[in-house]
């Protein structure tokens, strides 16, 4: 260590650039941007390294980065900074670097979502921001660059979690959330919640990358731009990992051919399209058979309200505190009007396309705010078909319009309505566990827990209640595609088909304990395929 170094670094630098989880300096990049940046990575990871260090209390810490600091402005003793500043680009993203690494050293940690977006603006977002300003982009693609560096630091610090507290006693979690899902010990010792927790940040991640999706698209430099794709393909894999598999049993991390992949797939980013594609490709979808039905356009813009339903659900369904569900969901009233990701393009692509009311977009949203609270109850049947108009009504509406069928949009509220009733009578104990009761209290009796209203002697009746009315509207929906031109109406038509079929095993089940979840089996499988695609 050379002898101005040793009031300042922790020791030698526990990383370098080639050993980061994602690229940093890549051969992507022209020699002389790729100089600076290395010039500028050698400021951070001495200061990260600094904040990491476990042999050095907060305050030689915070020393150690003043210094770094005054070094950026001119004083002596940090050759790093004098060769930074002396690169006449970078110093004030690491300026605004070191406000995180006083975070990290102060180990302040984050309250919920908003906080760890926060640090990222300091920890993460100026690495965007220089490496956009070296290559002389404009302003326009900072909200998707920005997105993408916020993605990448919380996939690092879910990444790195174990290690991050058993090591220097750190948590990046947002406490809320930890807290929602039982608390900090319950989240590190108990698989079960720290899954949950997990998948909750993991969507926030999927939903930063949507809107990252347009930077290789917007950069006017190629090199930049191919540099972006690889850096998302890494992230999207990385997720994907971290999807599969638990970050406490054992390190999720990249491997050389995941980066391979990346890098090749580079050249040709994903469109708006290919990425709704691949979302809906992930969910596996008991509706995917009927949107394979249709072809071109049609199957493009089913895909957007799908996955947009199911973007709106996740929140509603995970497991972030009941104030930032609301926030995220008036975060997609705001996308309806002005999108600013993949998802939210290709559904305003979709709504123009095909004429569907923004009404029913915002019905749906609607209904996923009832789903996001606490705990759910419905005191009558008049909130159950209020329910139902929203989360599964507008779907209808939707879908009966991109199948070329708008006047049918009475037969898509009623078959919707449908559907759900029997998504209720299936998953009364999953719902339950949620503490979430769709059967009308008017019908079960005064509230109390799921446990205790599951157990009510009313219960079979009402379940049977909504047995029959499901069975009257299969008829009802029978009956019109019987007079009707069915023939755009296919994709409901295999719905239909496999709905009653769970229908038909809810029947033989019974709703007395245990309430098994009913499944199709293979021929039924084979079936519904063969009916998409016009076989049956």
């Amino acid at each position: 260590m050379a002898p101005e170094m040793e009031g300042v670094a922790a020791g030698a630098p526990t990383r370098g650039p080639d050993s980061e989880n994602f690229p940093v300096a890549s051969r992507l990049l022209s020699p002389a941007v790729r100089a600076k940046v290395l010039a500028f990575y050698r400021v951070v990871r001495l200061s990260d390294d600094i904040a990491d260090s476990p042999d050095l209390d907060p305050a030689e810490k915070l020393r150690r980065l003043d210094a770094i600091e005054a070094a950026l402005d001119g004083a002596p003793g940090v050759p790093e900074a004098a060769a930074l500043r002396a690169s006449g680009a970078g110093v004030e993203e690491a300026r605004a670097m070191l406000t995180a690494f006083r975070r990290d050293s102060r180990n302040e940690g984050c309250k919920d979502w908003a906080g760890l977006v926060d640090y990222c603006a300091y920890s993460a977002v100026p690495v965007g921001r220089i490496l956009l300003r070296l290559h002389g982009e404009g302003s326009a693609p900072q909200p998707a660059a920005d997105a993408l560096c916020i993605a990448l630091q919380v996939l690092n610090h879910l990444q790195d979690m174990g290690e991050d507290r058993a090591q220097i006693g750190r948590i990046y979690l947002p406490r809320a959330w930890m807290n929602e899902v039982g608390g900090e010990a319950a989240v590190f010792n108990e698989p079960a919640p720290r899954r949950a927790l997990l998948d909750a940040l993991l969507d926030r991640c999927e939903a930063l990358l949507d809107i990252a999706a347009a930077l290789p698209h917007r950069l006017q430099s190629r090199r930049l731009a191919l540099e972006s794709a690889t850096t998302i393909g890494c992230a999207r894999r990385l997720l994907a990992r971290l999807r599969a598999a638990d970050p406490m049993a054992g390190r999720v991390a990249l491997t050389k051919a995941d980066a391979l992949a990346a890098l090749l797939a580079s050249p040709r980013p994903a469109s708006d399209a290919a990425v709704v594609r691949a979302a809906v490709a992930r969910a596996g979808s008991s509706f995917s058979r009927g949107m394979a039905s249709l072809r071109g356009e049609r199957r493009r813009a089913l895909y957007a309200v799908y996955a947009f339903c199911r973007a709106v659900d996740d929140i509603a369904d995970g497991a972030a505190p009941f104030t930032e569900k609301r926030r995220f969901l008036a975060e997609w009233r705001a996308k309806l009007d002005a999108p600013d990701c993949a998802l939210s393009r290709e559904l305003a692509w979709a709504r123009a396309r095909f004429d569907l009311p923004h009404s029913e977009c915002i019905a749906m949203i609607e209904g996923m705010e009832t789903d996001a609270a606490p705990r759910l109850r419905l005191p009558d049947e008049a909130a159950l078909e209020l329910y139902c108009r929203r989360v599964a009504g507008s779907v209808g509406a939707m879908s009966v319009r991109i199948f070329g069928a708008p006047e049918a949009v009475e037969f898509g509220l009623a078959l919707g309505r449908t559907l759900q009733l029997v998504n209720i009578l299936r998953d009364i104990d999953e719902d339950a566990e949620r503490d979430r009761v769709y059967i009308p209290l008017s019908w079960l009796g005064p509230d109390a827990s799921p446990a205790e209203l599951l157990e009510r002697p009313d219960l079979h009746e009402a379940c049977h209640r909504l047995l029959g009315r499901a069975e009257a509207g299969f008829a009802a929906a029978e009956a019109e595609l019987t007079s009707a031109n069915a023939g755009p109406l296919r994709p409901a038509r295999v719905m239909m088909w496999a709905y009653r079929r769970i229908l038909d095993r809810l029947v033989a089940r019974g709703f007395h304990p245990p309430r098994l979840r009913p499944r199709l089996g293979t021929a039924e499988r084979a079936r519904l395929a063969a009916i998409a695609l016009g076989w049956g």
